[in-house]
């Protein structure tokens, strides 16, 4: 009979030495030495008053430790964390077998944005130290992700108002009825007034939003923003995959080596508004040769010309940049075409709407007849739009609501009251040259393409690296600061491990 060794389910204690498991050339090896000796943590020490009474506190370079060797490990969870230190021996020599609590990891990072911002400066510093920032080129670029928000929850005050009212009629009716039923107590009586108890709630939830929120969120232009009750910094943004509730993360990355010199989160989808936060922030970077670019989200042209005040060569492209390069001429024969077995059902066919071409306009006696037949009056003869002149007209309300073509002449027949048409007739002035024009200019000659051509190469692989390998596909804190200081802990990450792997190669 074959005879095998005993194996032993519940072996002897086995002596692990804590610093071994520390290899040199790793991230964790350069996470340790440089929380342990060549940044200052002297920031975090005003957060503990315990000198003379109160438990021992863990040491901001053991929770720091913790958190950013999790994030690099695609544990973004305070739990996780909590687990892998109790669990992972890299954790465990990390943390110096000290195991802090998931409600310790969490409430430091929602509560160090400051100190976390100081510390991501300090590693920037070293990086420069190193030679790892060039100054040569700086690439802008933006990821949405969703937050640790209710996307069901977001509304303007009017919006918010309507829910409340139609949530109180309904609790009203429910009551309503059965008080004219006169009901006995019933099985079904119970799980009404449980209805109508969550309706009156959910109702009295929104009033107390109101009143505590008198003014509706504004935009960079003063346009009305929708609000969200579970994350009021957070905003709705549309993405390639569909609207989210979350915030977007810009990141400022130098081409060199790929270090991301300025990390900031804000609760908008609006680019263009971020463009300038982030000039301020990496000024002090900026060489007289460094260019900045930056892709079709972030132009306007006050942005273009506050850049040139500011003296600061930049590359931002336009939305028509790609249509002008005969490059990408045939981009459109690489558009993912809709799946014929996902849909059998025929497709509806809209009808075609009335475009400025169906319309006759007179340009000598400045008349404009509608498809219908109906005359248009003029309420604008120099009407000036993206640059260009011309002259307006609208139809009448009265000859409009009645218009049997109206579905063909409206976009939105249900909200827009009448229609308007604007004929140009060339530039506004062909002498003056916006700022635009000259940026058009600049990156449609062979330099300036490229030039633009390697924005690309630089910051997507660090979204890549980001998003992929290190599993970031959601923001778990709530408020712009706190996301802030996530946003900026995961890019702290990216560039120890630059750092690190600098170190290995010298």
């Amino acid at each position: 009979m074959a005879r095998y060794k005993l194996t032993d389910s519940s072996p002897r204690l086995l002596p692990v030495d804590l610093a071994q498991q520390l290899i040199p050339g790793t991230f964790e090896h350069a996470l340790d030495g440089l929380l342990d000796g060549e940044l200052d943590l002297s920031a975090f020490d005003a957060r503990v008053n315990n000198d003379d009474t109160g438990a021992p506190a863990y040491s901001p370079a053991v929770l720091l430790k913790a958190i950013l060797f999790g994030y690099s490990r695609g544990l973004v969870s305070s739990r996780a964390i909590e687990r892998a230190c109790r669990e992972n021996v890299v954790f465990i020599a990390l943390t110096r077998d000290s195991a802090p609590h998931c409600t310790t990891i969490s409430s430091f990072i929602r509560s160090c944005g400051d100190e976390i911002a100081r510390l991501f400066a300090q590693v920037l510093y070293l990086c420069d130290r190193q030679g790892l920032i060039g100054r040569e080129m700086f690439a802008i670029d933006g990821v949405k992700l969703p937050s640790n928000a209710s996307k069901s929850r977001s509304g303007t005050r009017a919006e918010f108002e309507r829910q409340a009212r139609r949530l109180e009629a309904t609790a009203a009716r429910i009551l309503d009825r059965h008080q004219r039923n006169d009901t006995q107590v019933t099985g079904s009586e119970g799980a009404a007034n449980e209805r109508v108890e969550r309706l009156q709630r959910e109702a009295a939830q929104l009033r107390e939003w109101l009143a505590q929120n008198p003014d509706d969120r504004r935009g960079s232009r003063g346009s009305i923003r929708k609000s969200n009750r579970t994350d009021a910094d957070s905003a709705k943004m549309a993405t390639s995959k569909g609207v989210i509730q979350g915030f977007t993360g810009v990141a400022a990355v130098d081409a060199k080596h790929q270090v991301i010199v300025d990390a900031q989160a804000h609760g908008t989808g609006s680019e263009q508004e971020l463009l300038l936060p982030v000039i301020e922030a990496i000024a002090p970077l900026l060489a007289e040769s460094s260019l900045v670019t930056a892709d079709a989200g972030y132009h306007s042209d006050a942005n273009l010309r506050q850049l040139e005040s500011l003296g600061v060569d930049a590359l931002i492209a336009d939305n028509n940049m790609r249509s002008r390069d005969e490059r990408f001429a045939d981009q459109a024969r690489h558009r993912r075409t809709p799946d014929p077995l996902h849909d059998k059902s025929a497709t509806p066919r809209v009808g075609k709407k009335f475009t400025p071409a169906d319309f006759t306009y007179d340009p000598l006696r400045q008349t404009c007849v509608c498809p219908a037949g109906k005359t248009l009056y003029r309420n604008g003869r120099n009407v000036v739009s993206n640059g260009y002149v011309g002259v307006k007209f609208r139809g009448a309300e009265s000859t409009c609501r009645a218009c049997p073509l109206r579905d063909r002449c409206l976009r939105t027949p249900e909200k827009t009251v009448t229609r308007q048409v604007v004929f140009f007739r060339g530039k506004a002035d062909s002498r003056a040259e916006s700022a635009t024009d000259r940026m058009k200019r600049r990156i449609d000659s062979p330099e300036g393409r490229a030039r633009y051509g390697r924005r690309f190469a630089v910051v997507e692989p660090v979204f890549g690296n980001l998003r992929h390998n290190k599993r970031l596909n959601r923001f778990t804190l709530r408020g712009r600061r706190k996301v802030d200081t996530q946003w900026k802990l995961y890019c702290m990450v990216h560039n120890i491990e630059k750092l690190a792997k600098h170190r290995t190669r010298t």
